[in-house]
């Protein structure tokens, strides 16, 4: 498997990193640092920086010049690979719509995607994960939401190299696949990873809440809502409140 890693000892962001490089990073690269100073979630909220014992990485894809539908479904593809590998450190992590690894209920690890398009071409996807290795408790006391680590949970300290090597390898195995199937391919298991299925829940959007109970997952990833008033309501873009 012959992926490029770049290495950077402090950077504000992986993702601005990728994405300023772009340009001279080939594709199937991975960006990471152990110090991200400025990291960034969905809708451009600040990702807190909780130590050097946790990853901080950027996956530089550039799969094709034209936009398949497929590829917003990246970050999908990757919480489910995040779940696998975090299940072998003897753990129960769940999924909430869209990309967040929680465990617990608590996050341990957010996902972005930025795609940089230069006249009708795609020119690259910049997949950006934060995950908490190590952190202990004190870091995640002053995080607006619950927020806890890998090694908080497990009580065993993880080998960053280890499994940064792990989470590459499993997501390149598989990604080939993955384009050319898209979100079927992982729906079964995202559904049944699930922490907000067969839930009453709101979901913010675009300057907006809507609730419902969340029934379903569609083959293109999007939420599906039922009402109070029994009305379906399908969801492509959201938080889970």
């Amino acid at each position: 498997m012959n992926i490029k890693k770049i290495y950077l000892e402090e950077v504000d962001s992986t993702n601005c990193h990728a994405k300023e490089h772009l340009n001279i990073i080939d594709d199937r690269s991975v960006v990471y640092t152990y110090k991200q100073t400025a990291g960034r979630g969905r809708f451009d909220r600040k990702w807190k920086f909780t130590g050097e014992d946790n990853i901080y990485a950027s996956f530089v894809l550039k799969p094709s010049k034209h936009i398949l539908p497929c590829y917003s479904n990246l970050t999908q593809y990757l919480s489910v690979i995040l779940t696998r590998l975090i299940e072998e450190y003897e753990l129960t992590p769940k999924i909430k719509w869209p990309n967040d690894v929680l465990i617990n209920g608590k996050k341990v690890a957010g996902i972005l995607s930025e795609s940089t398009v230069r006249g009708n071409e795609l020119f690259g996807i910049v997949l950006g994960v934060g995950v908490n290795l190590n952190g202990g408790e004190n870091v995640f006391e002053d995080i607006e939401k619950p927020a806890t680590s890998i090694a908080l949970e497990s009580g065993k300290i993880v080998d960053k190299d280890e499994f940064l090597k792990k989470l590459y390898s499993k997501f390149f195995l598989y990604y080939d696949k993955f384009l050319d199937e898209g979100f079927p391919m992982i729906r079964e298991e995202y559904l049944s990873k699930s922490s907000f299925l067969n839930k009453t829940i709101k979901v913010s959007g675009i300057g907006h809440v809507t609730e419902g109970q969340a029934i379903d997952v569609t083959n293109e990833g999007a939420l599906v809502l039922r009402d109070s008033n029994e009305q379906i309501i399908t969801l492509w873009i959201g938080d889970i409140l």
